[in-house]
């Protein structure tokens, strides 16, 4: 469905005359967004403001993430030893911060945080985005790289090094707010020890326009137990195969096209009743069409069947618990199997058709679930589907440390209002003002929680697992 607030903000003659008239009326900036296949530069000749703070680790492989993405950085003087060679490297020289035009628009400021290791050391953190953050351009990116809390210094000033890397959380979540009705996004980015090589990746989808919904989000890197190869910057699913379900419509077709984009070979799941969307979808990206109700007791029995003839006994790469219910009433008045049908459908089915496709699943795979901010904040009316995607996070948690020797990941995804026919059918007085209250001021689209399934689906999230990230442009509930 449309947003005719968002249509209106994209007209520049609307958007001069609301705002010369004085009108009290919020007009969202259109999100710029990657509709096509991943590029090798998505950053192409972007301006890209870079800082540190003094005893900052992570500068070079920020100067390589950056450069290999085709970007334009301008950085302080002490960053430019850290960037010359990957300057030399991808043809891009860091320059000079004082080198950009005083008109100059700002596609992206990024700073390494990591050297703060007390509450004195913050005040970098305000004189280097003071003067910065005015200059953003529409639809541009913040982001803050700092330590996760695990690799703060042992020791007697470690509390309060925590303490200062953890105020780096509530200053992105403000930015996030301030810089929002203009398009731009601010995250934060808490790398462990040992998860050093696994930034780039991470860098280049939240700096690029495949994250456009997502921000206010601390994305935490952790060591993997297994390592993989340097990950391929296009097609990086080629040769994989996927399962999606919940496949026909909405977020799981966005998903399916998405990762078939990127190479993959999609197996398409939903259930019976469906089969002329799901056959047309599967027929478009040369997929697998599947058939099966989740809630049947032969059914993760039938997928594993499916995917062993669909792989010819090779196993499976990526699973995307995307299909789930709503049963929305009051607790009062919620029928006991109405109850029963959402935690099976939403959480036991995700339970029971992991386990039988554990063995199928190869090394390096990703398990990938849909939760939702309403198992984050709760929601009036809706007790079961918060309870069954609180689960989902849960879980996740869980499987990811049980799986990790295997070098499999397991991650959530919270998607927050997002445009889809169920969202199309909420009264509209709710609808608009589900919009509105988030750091964005607008809904997002499928293809945006599409995109971030298929980065946690790609060999360069490696170093995220056990986490639910939020695709939700900020929403205020549910932090």
């Amino acid at each position: 469905m449309s947003d005719f607030l968002v249509d209106l903000g994209a007209n520049p003659t609307a958007r001069k005359l609301i705002k010369s008239l004085g009108l009290p009326l919020p007009l969202p900036q259109p999100l710029k967004r990657e509709r096509g296949a991943w590029k090798a530069r998505p950053l192409m000749d972007a301006k890209v403001a870079v800082g540190a703070t003094p005893g900052a680790e992570l500068s070079a492989a920020i100067a390589d993430a950056l450069s290999a993405a085709g970007a334009d950085p301008y950085v302080l003087e002490a960053l430019r030893p850290a960037f010359r060679e990957a300057g030399e490297t991808h043809g891009r020289p860091a320059k000079p911060l004082e080198a950009l035009g005083e008109t100059a628009k700002l596609a992206a400021v990024v700073f390494d945080a990591t050297g703060i290791a007390d509450v004195a050391g913050l005040h970098a953190v305000y004189e280097f985005f003071h003067p910065l953050v005015g200059r953003l351009a529409p639809c541009a990116r913040v982001l803050v790289i700092g330590r996760a809390e695990s690799a703060v210094s042992v020791g007697s000033a470690s509390a309060e090094a925590t303490a200062a890397q953890s105020a780096l959380e509530g200053f992105v979540r403000s930015v996030a707010k301030e810089i929002g009705r203009n398009g731009s996004t601010a995250n934060l980015i808490s790398v462990a020890r040992g998860a050093e090589d696994h930034l780039a990746p991470v860098i280049r989808f939240v700096a690029s326009p495949m994250s456009a919904f997502v921000t206010a989000q601390p994305i935490r890197l952790h060591d993997a137990a297994k390592r993989q190869g340097a990950a391929r910057l296009t097609r990086s699913l080629e040769g994989k195969l996927a399962l999606v379900t919940g496949a026909a419509r909405g977020i799981g077709e966005a998903t399916a096209r998405t990762l078939a984009r990127e190479g993959a070979r999609v197996i398409c799941l939903d259930r019976p009743g469906d089969e002329a969307a799901i056959s047309q979808l599967a027929r478009e990206l040369a997929g697998v069409p599947l058939l099966v109700d989740l809630g049947a007791p032969d059914a993760p029995a039938t997928i594993a069947e499916a995917v062993r003839a669909a792989s010819s006994g090779a196993g499976l790469d990526v699973v995307v618990h995307n299909a789930g219910i709503t049963r929305d009433k009051t607790l009062a008045r919620m029928k006991p199997e109405q109850w029963d049908s959402v935690l099976d459908v939403n959480l036991a089915a995700v339970v029971r058709v992991t386990a039988a496709l554990e063995p199928l699943l190869r090394e390096g795979g990703r398990v990938i679930c849909l939760s939702s901010i309403a198992g984050l904040a709760g929601n009036v009316g809706q007790s079961a589907y918060a309870a069954s995607k609180a689960g989902i996070v849960g879980w996740v948690r869980a499987t990811s440390a049980r799986l990790a020797p295997r070098g499999i990941t397991v991650n959530a995804i919270a998607p927050g209002f997002i445009e889809t026919r169920l969202t199309a059918a909420i009264p509209m007085a709710i609808r608009e003002v589900a919009r509105r209250l988030a750091a964005l001021g607008q809904g997002g689209q499928p293809e945006d929680v599409a995109q971030a399934i298929t980065f946690l689906a790609t060999p360069g999230a490696q170093g995220l697992t056990g986490s639910t990230l939020r695709v939700c442009g900020g929403a205020f509930v549910g932090a």
